[in-house]
């Protein structure tokens, strides 16, 4: 793992973004742990969460795009202050966008906030993690509304690794298949148990047995 791989992982504990105990997810799993980037509530926590997505872009993306699209609602802080870090770290200059739930009938009328997207760019999508990925089929064709519009990839900062909804490939791996884009996180759950384990005791010897008895079921194969 790279430095700011091991700083995010303590970065998501300190803020109890990452927690282990008994939760079911919204695809009805049973899970041992949970991730909810909605705890991410600062203006320090934010710009800190910034950061550690524009270095994982940076590391698996590059600059080479124009616009970071953030599905609504948790993606749009996202990809504002990973908008903010890529200006701040790189000097790259790019845009935000997001999907609105509601039509916009009046002012800045849509679909969409922030860069409309209604021309000829390069867009990165940015979410903060993908279970199923069953937001990525709502909002993919909010993405690729206008036929210009080249969606170069998916990062996430947390991959799962688990079964998708249609195979028993990672849902990272089902949604690079079919969109036919590269996927990325900025950091693989299984990386982060192992550091987690090595590096501190929060993780109990009865959450590990529940973790593996969990990815015995439904880890990508």
């Amino acid at each position: 793992m790279l430095d700011y791989q091991k700083e995010f992982v303590d970065f998501m504990l300190d803020n109890k973004v990452l927690q282990f105990g008994d939760f079911t997810l919204k695809s009805g799993r049973k899970s041992p742990f949970f991730m909810n980037a909605g705890l991410y509530t600062s203006g320090k926590a934010l710009q800190k969460l910034g950061e550690f997505y524009a270095k994982a872009i940076y590391d698996n993306f590059g600059l080479d795009f124009d616009v970071l699209f953030g599905p609504a609602y948790k993606g749009i802080p996202i990809a504002v202050a990973t908008a903010m870090a890529i200006y701040d770290l790189y000097g790259k200059e790019v845009h935000y966008s997001a999907n609105r739930k509601e039509m916009k009938t009046h002012g800045d009328k849509g679909t969409t906030l922030g860069d409309t997207m209604n021309k000829k760019c390069r867009v990165l999508m940015i979410e903060d993690v993908t279970t199923s990925g069953k937001s990525i089929e709502e909002t993919y064709p909010v993405v690729t509304e206008h036929e210009e519009v080249e969606v170069i990839g998916l990062i996430v900062s947390l991959d799962r690794q688990e079964k998708g909804r249609h195979s028993d490939q990672s849902a990272l791996k089902e949604i690079s298949d079919r969109y036919h884009m590269p996927t990325s996180a900025i950091v693989s759950f299984s990386d982060a148990v192992n550091y987690i384990r090595e590096s501190n005791d929060q993780i109990s010897d009865q959450q590990w047995t529940a973790i593996k008895e969990y990815y015995e079921i439904y880890g990508a194969k």
